[in-house]
């Protein structure tokens, strides 16, 4: 059950793509997702699925967000403790929260369950889904993501596409790049943003720290590295930027960083 007196609704904080973001917290019961992402800002996912169900109600959000700042945020940002899609009032609570706030709803996904038909009719409701895609091969998805059984690559591309043929709004595919091993493929990863055609591709470095537990305070704030957290290596930005640079020459597609 979820803990009454803890909100489902977070922030205000500053988003460096979206300004000031609201975040919804649908699974505001623990950490629940169908990844766990070595980079995950959350740490540990105490519940692995691919299950939806209701984890908390629609009554509890809207409440929590009548008592937020909900007025000062410039966008509304579905994401939390995990995968929102796997909330199954997930198009209910969009479009209560549009009708109070008339703010632009965005949600952050993995991916994973766009291949259902369900999932992506109620993320019609929202104006702007980032869609996380890390991988370039099953290989890399099991090694970077962990995913839930049953979960390749090819299922989230061919999700993704499908939601990019019948959405209207903003389309863009975050990848995070660790440190990459010798089998980076970027001439791969770039045929694969061919084939989705995103409105933006946003090229991330994992900098924040990863708690070795649940860690709740994460879902939403940079917290400082102290004991108990672990720093990802990565590579430096300039390499970074020579990633772009050679995607977006071939691509043809916005790349950015941050």
């Amino acid at each position: 059950m979820t803990n009454a007196n803890l909100s489902t609704i977070y922030g205000p904080v500053n988003s460096w793509r979206l300004g000031l973001s609201l975040g919804v917290d649908l699974l505001c019961v623990g950490s629940i997702c169908s990844f766990e992402c070595v980079y995950c800002q959350l740490g540990k996912i105490n519940r692995v699925t691919t299950q939806r169900e209701v984890f908390v109600s629609t009554a509890k959000i809207l409440n929590d967000l009548q008592n937020s700042d909900w007025q000062k945020a410039d966008v509304i940002t579905f994401s939390g403790s995990g995968e929102p899609t796997l909330a199954a009032n997930l198009g209910e609570v969009i479009e209560k929260i549009k009708q109070i706030t008339h703010k632009p709803i965005v949600v952050l996904t993995n991916s994973t369950l766009l291949y259902d038909k369900e999932v992506r009719r109620e993320l019609l409701k929202a104006d702007k889904i980032y869609c996380k895609l890390d991988a370039w091969s099953d290989d890399v998805l099991k090694r970077v993501d962990h995913p839930h059984e049953g979960i390749s690559l090819e299922t989230i591309i061919s999700g993704i596409v499908e939601l990019r043929c019948e959405f209207d709004g903003f389309l863009a595919i975050q990848t995070m790049i660790l440190r990459p091993p010798n089998d980076f493929e970027t001439e791969k990863l770039a045929e694969i943003f061919h084939t989705i055609k995103p409105d933006e591709v946003q090229l991330n470095l994992p900098t924040r720290p990863v708690p070795h537990e649940y860690f709740l305070e994460t879902r939403g704030n940079s917290v400082e590295f102290e004991n108990g957290f672990t720093q990802i290596k990565t590579i430096p930005k300039n390499e970074l930027e020579n990633i772009r640079l050679k995607l977006s020459e071939i691509t043809k597609l916005p790349i950015i960083t941050r």
